[in-house]
């Protein structure tokens, strides 16, 4: 997690690091204690700007919390220091405040109106009808230490700074020749011949001998330590844990089927077709007609219409969208053909040619499901109770297992697994109530400890506890020699295969055809046509294609089978150009990005010639003592 982590906070654009300096205190502020403390110590000065310890801590405090936001957990101190934070932070400050001393000079400034304006539209300060409140400013305020004065010089600050950023980099244009140049790296397709090399022709391959099997156990004996095992007792609280079906009375079941028969009734459904005119004498018309002896499929077909086309389908009255159909045609007997209904759309003749009578579930054959839903009825209304009880019971020093039989419920011992899920036979356990958070939980815990109850949704919880805890260790190769046996010999083969593809990469390349190499070794030359950058090629996959635009036109290169198990080695040999590449055809979102990081490497530009310009200190004891509280 450490590296995705570490990853992440490298990519923050430059303009809002350089902006954002003490801002969104109503979230990220700290404490006044904190501020007090640390108020009075200056970290960087630049020439005659400054930047005290107060404002370092609320913008490493910011980024700290930040990181936190994205991730889903609280960066402690050492993740911090392992990502980085403190120099990210520094850097950010320094860019600042000599931005800040360039403002000084240049002798910017912001009138008291434009100040109360952007102090107004900081939703951090608005009341419940969205427009500023003086308390909500107050009461924010108080929340971090912070006076008022001291919060509009650092909102000063901000938009001054802002100034500058925006002269720099604000209505930046990206330059034609370079879109031109995006359009043709993007568009650009080539045509490679290559060949898969199977695991076949290496294999196969000899056993190693002692010696080199324990050699290569010693490189990779971390991939097979034995993991750390945790024993885990647990009591899982839901209503179909304390259900109790035999507490429902014959009477309740009967009054709850009374009172809910709908629910166990199918209602009649009718296979209704329905030929529709334009008026009401057409309607007549073919009315006559039927009864002058005409079939109803006659008729249809005489209005120009298919069998299909009359289908309204098999439905129940309350399903039919024409109250007036629907009537007509529940009142029809079998195959019965009506007279005109007027029809929401029109007049209509209606024909009813399967009737599926109304059924209703005997109480006989639900009764136990009735009986089960209200036990579990019961059990949610008093599942509070349940887990308050257990609660007292081990708080007046009763064992889980002790408090557990006394309220009916069943306590699970999971002998050893670890962080994973997964046992010492290799069993991944998926019968655990709320597996991950469960587990997690678990291994941060100590054994022997009574902990908080995990919830299960909203009508749940899963009283846990460790009752053994398993160190890590290393094994011995006689442990898991069949294990190691099969990893060498994969490593092996695929180490013989990738040579193998690089030799005859070597030879393509000195001249010899693919052709002649694939009829050599009685393998298929293949082509592919039309491949273009970043795809997921299915023969290729996406590393593939990586490596295909890795070298020249007529280039060669090898590479691993999407599947893993085998080798390509492969030529490109023609490459294309698209066709009305320009500017224009770069997606107008794309050309904003680049607008973007240009902006941000002028602005980085801009504070390196400020930094060379103003003498920047730094005080790194002020900064250890704005980070020790």
């Amino acid at each position: 997690m450490l590296n995705s982590l570490r990853s992440a906070a490298g990519t923050w654009v430059a303009k809002l690091l350089l902006l954002l300096l003490v801002l969104s205190f109503a979230v990220w502020g700290i404490s006044g204690q904190i501020a007090n403390g640390i108020g009075g110590n200056t970290v960087i000065s630049a020439g005659e700007t400054t930047v005290s310890a107060l404002d370092y801590r609320l913008a490493y405090d910011r980024q700290i919390s930040v990181l936190s936001q994205r991730f889903g957990q609280r960066i402690t101190r050492e993740q911090a220091i392992a990502l980085g934070v403190d120099g990210q932070v520094l850097t950010q400050l320094v860019a600042g405040a000599v931005l800040d001393e360039q403002a000084r000079k240049m002798g910017l400034g912001v009138s008291k109106d434009r100040l109360a304006a952007l102090t107004s539209e900081d939703p951090a300060f608005h009341g419940p009808d969205g427009s500023f409140d003086r308390q909500q400013f107050e009461f924010v305020l108080r929340q971090i230490g912070m006076r008022p004065e001291d919060y509009l010089r650092n909102r000063e600050q901000v938009a001054i700074r802002q100034q500058i950023v925006e002269a720099v980099s604000d209505g930046m244009a990206i330059p034609d020749t370079f879109l031109h140049a995006v359009a043709l790296y993007q568009g650009e397709d080539r045509t490679v011949d290559f060949l898969v090399l199977p695991p076949a022709l290496v294999e196969p391959i000899e056993p190693p001998s002692e010696e080199a099997l324990k050699a290569w156990f010693d490189d990779n004996k971390v991939r097979y330590d034995a993991p750390e095992y945790r024993t885990i007792s647990y009591v899982k609280l839901e209503p179909t844990d304390i259900a109790d079906p035999r507490a429902i009375s014959d009477a309740q079941v009967r009054e709850d089927y009374e009172a809910n028969i709908d629910d166990y009734t199918t209602a009649e459904r009718r296979a209704i077709e329905q030929l529709v005119f334009a008026n009401r004498d057409a309607a007549q018309i073919a009315l006559d007609r039927i009864r002058g002896g005409a079939t109803f499929e006659e008729t249809v077909a005489a209005e120009g219409k298919t069998m299909s086309d009359v289908e309204l389908g098999t439905l129940a009255k309350s399903a039919v969208p024409d109250d007036a159909v629907a009537d007509a045609a529940f009142s029809l007997a079998r195959n019965e053909i009506s007279g005109i209904v007027d029809g929401a759309f029109g007049p209509v003749i209606l024909r009813v040619t399967e009737i599926t009578p109304e059924t209703v579930k005997p109480l006989e054959e639900v009764a136990e499901e009735i009986r089960m839903e209200l036990a579990l009825n019961e059990a949610g209304a008093v599942l509070f109770d349940v887990h308050d009880s257990y609660e007292d019971a081990r708080a007046s020093g009763a064992t889980m297992q002790e408090a557990a039989e006394k309220l009916g419920l069943k306590v699970v011992t999971v002998e050893a697994v670890d962080r994973t899920g997964q046992t010492p036979d290799g069993t991944i356990l998926k019968d655990l109530p709320e597996s991950k958070e469960l587990l997690r939980q678990s291994f941060e815990t100590e054994a022997g400890v009574e902990n908080p109850p995990i919830s299960i949704g909203a009508s749940g919880f899963v009283f846990y506890e460790v009752d053994k805890v398993t160190p890590g260790r290393e094994r011995s190769l006689e442990e898991v020699r069949e294990e190691v046996m099969a990893d060498w010999t994969e490593a092996e083969r695929d180490t013989r295969l990738s040579a193998k593809a690089e030799e005859l990469r070597k030879r393509v390349e000195d001249g010899a055809s693919l052709d002649d190499v694939a009829a050599e070794l009685e393998l298929e030359k293949q082509t592919k046509r039309g491949v273009r950058r970043g795809a997921d090629d299915a023969d290729l996959g996406r590393a593939g294609v990586a490596a295909v635009y890795g070298v020249a036109p007529q280039g060669t290169g090898t590479t691993a089978t999407p599947t893993g198990d085998g080798q390509i080695v492969f030529k490109v040999t023609e490459a294309f150009e698209p066709a009305g590449a320009s500017a224009e055809s770069i997606a107008p979102e794309n050309q904003q990005a680049f607008r973007s990081g240009l902006a941000d490497d002028l602005l980085d530009q801009l504070v390196g010639k400020l930094r060379n310009e103003y003498e920047v200190t730094i005080n790194e004891a002020a900064i250890r003592q704005a980070l020790s509280f």
